[in-house]
C-alpha cells in the first residue's frame, strides 16, 4: 500500500521545501515527520514582481490634476508579485 504523502516524501527527498498545515496557516517543514493526519504540500514558488513603466503630465497650473499620456515613459511602477501592492516608484530621466 502506497503512504499517503508518497509523492511528498519523494519531491522531498530530490530537494523541495515542503509545508505543513496549521491553524495560522501553512508554514516550513524543514524536517517533515509525514504524518498521514496532517497536510502537507510543496512551498509555492513565490510570484515574480510586476514592473510597469508609464508617462504621467501634470496640467499644473492650469488643472490640478494628473494624466497618463503616450509617449516616452518618465515613471517605473513596481507592484509586489503576491499581494498587487505598489512596492515602489522610480522616476525614469
Amino acid at each position: 500500500m502506497k503512504h499517503k504523502h508518497a509523492d511528498l516524501i519523494h519531491a522531498w527527498a530530490d530537494g523541495a521545501q515542503i509545508e505543513i498545515k496549521h491553524d495560522e496557516g501553512w508554514v516550513d517543514a524543514s524536517n517533515p515527520r509525514w504524518n498521514e493526519n496532517f497536510q502537507y504540500r510543496i512551498k509555492a514558488e513565490p510570484k515574480p514582481d510586476f514592473v510597469h513603466k508609464t508617462r504621467i503630465k501634470s496640467h499644473y497650473p492650469f488643472k490640478s490634476e494628473v494624466s497618463f499620456d503616450v509617449g516616452v515613459a518618465n515613471i517605473q511602477l513596481t507592484f509586489d508579485g503576491e499581494t498587487g501592492e505598489l512596492k515602489s516608484a522610480e522616476v525614469i530621466k
